[in-house]
């Protein structure tokens, strides 16, 4: 509210909204918490307690978008991040899996004998309220074992950074109110009037009185909070398979630069393709931005890859397309720039090792998918495509034209016996749109055309190959996609002028129908 001009920072305002047809507080500010105003208090009673507090509306869409904005610069610190949906009033924080991330931050000058994961804990918490306090954004911080332990004590707990170790969240939690245990308010206010205040007070309760007096989610709850019962977080974004990132001391925004760091880090993640027999098929690119925007681009390959050459030149065309300078056609504050940059590996496939040959080549393909890639990564994945075979004997519905980049490089290949085999009808390269009707006249009903008219002229046949038999898909009579339910004979014809067609009679003579079509379906070159 104060950043959008609608609430004073120095004067009591709360948010409210709608929870089970009743007008309650959804957020408090500093000021009206001071008052004795708390989140989940009717708007009457609020209003009542303290007369000149100022009240607004929630947005909730506008709540969730700007937190979804937090929560993508989040992912500068761990690419785990998910939204805090656990209490009805909706998202008003972001839970961060920093397992494995928080050593990144340790560095040196940590006091002699600290735990090095337990300094880098309170280092990066340290930089991220740092940074959320540098725009206007009051933040508390809690760093534990557990998401419930978290939760209660950034929620309930001092207002500094805080981080908590493995087996010490029942000391460190006795003390705050059941709140804190994240329950609905309904058991928050009937666990009060029993005098059960404290989470201190829970512990060592017989479980089964607790679950049929207030309901089996006030123990799972508590069993959370104290580890007792994992509870999973989901992440926002897919979790990458493999990432590389780099730091920079003050803000980079020439394009050269970035362009460089990109190749570095795609020559990390190579190596550690390589050592996991795998090959990256979809990378991002996220850009942090010093004014706190991220900027995130993508690209697919046509195939597994782990050439850190050409993984990096996908992501050139896209930066070429920037501009000069990236904080001009970023949109940039005057001189911000990028402070990390970030390289993903979102997913990967098997790629076994390939001989190379004496000019060190491992395919003769390889050209071709190096030019399909930058050419998706250009023009765009969804316009670059690739004939597949579909499972259908209609000549019309016998491919597909997936997206080349995108598509699964374990999908069926056109049978090479299908392409070479001179036992097998020979069939046009290209097809009509839709097949043409033609008027035939032939010798026989049931026999190849000896004249048809196509387009208002007439052409004489001399020479004339088939039928090629095509039942129809019975199966799909009455479905969307059905093409007919009439048997097709096909046959090759050739013209005086040693032009060549590909007609078909749709129908058999007296036995499908009385009056048999014909189509003109394409044409050889």
């Amino acid at each position: 509210m104060v950043r959008a001009g609608k609430a004073q920072p120095d004067r009591p305002f709360a948010v409210f909204g709608s929870i089970r047809n009743a007008l309650r507080l959804t957020a408090v500010s500093a000021a009206a918490a001071i008052l004795g105003v708390r989140p989940g208090q009717s708007l009457a009673d609020a209003r009542g307690a303290v007369p000149g507090l100022d009240v607004h509306e929630a947005d909730d869409q506008a709540d969730r978008d700007f937190l979804e904005v937090i929560a993508n610069w989040c992912d500068r610190y761990t690419p785990l991040v998910s939204l805090d949906t656990a209490l009805e009033t909706g998202p008003d924080g972001l839970f961060l899996d920093i397992s494995g991330c928080a050593h990144l931050f340790a560095g040196p000058g940590g006091p002699g004998g600290a735990d090095p994961a337990r300094h880098g804990e309170m280092r990066l918490a340290a930089d991220l309220q740092t940074r959320l306090t540098d725009r206007g954004i009051e933040a508390r911080i809690a760093i534990a074992a557990t998401p419930g332990a978290a939760w209660a004590l950034s929620h309930f707990g001092g207002g500094e950074p805080v981080s908590l170790a493995a087996g010490e969240e029942r000391q460190a939690l006795a003390g705050l109110p059941v709140a804190a245990l994240r329950l609905e308010a309904e058991q928050t206010a009937l666990l009060e009037r029993l005098g059960l205040k404290r989470i201190g007070q829970l512990v060592g309760q017989p479980r089964a009185p607790l679950a049929s007096r207030f309901g089996l989610s006030l123990v799972r709850r508590l069993d959370q909070a104290l580890g007792f019962e994992d509870e999973p977080l989901s992440p926002r974004l897919p979790t990458p398979a493999l990432f590389a990132e780099r730091r920079f001391a003050e803000p980079v925004s020439d394009q050269a630069a970035v362009a460089a760091t990109v190749r570095s880090l795609a020559q990390g993640l190579a190596a550690s393709l390589e050592r996991q027999g795998k090959g990256a098929r979809h990378l991002e690119l996220v850009m942090f931005r010093a004014d706190g925007g991220v900027v995130r681009t993508a690209v697919a390959t046509s195939r597994p890859s782990r050439n850190a050459q050409d993984l990096a030149g996908l992501f050139r065309e896209r930066l070429d397309g920037l501009g000069e300078r990236l904080d001009t056609s970023l949109g940039f504050d005057a001189g911000t720039g990028l402070d990390m940059i970030k390289l993903a590996v979102v997913e990967a496939e098997t790629l076994d090792a390939a001989q190379v040959d004496l000019s060190g080549n491992t395919d003769v393909t390889a050209d071709f998918d190096q030019l399909v890639d930058r050419i998706g990564a250009r023009l765009g994945a969804a316009r670059v495509t690739r004939l597949v075979p579909a499972d259908s004997h209609i000549p019309e519905q016998a491919f597909q034209l997936p997206p080349m980049v995108q598509a699964d490089a374990r999908a069926a290949q056109w049978p090479v016996a299908a392409v070479f085999d001179p036992a097998l009808p020979e069939r046009p390269v290209t097809l009509f749109d839709r097949p043409e009707p033609v008027d035939v006249l032939a010798d026989v009903p049931e026999g190849p055309p000896s004249k048809f008219r196509w387009r208002r002229v007439l052409y004489d046949v001399v020479r004339a190959d088939g039928p090629e038999r095509i039942a129809p898909e019975w199966w799909l009579d009455g479905q969307t996609g059905a093409h007919s339910t009439l048997t097709r004979d096909y046959y090759r014809v050739e013209d005086r002028q040693g032009r060549r067609y590909w007609l078909y009679r749709d129908g058999l003579y007296e036995r499908e129908t009385t009056q048999p079509g014909w189509y003109l379906h394409g044409l050889f070159a």
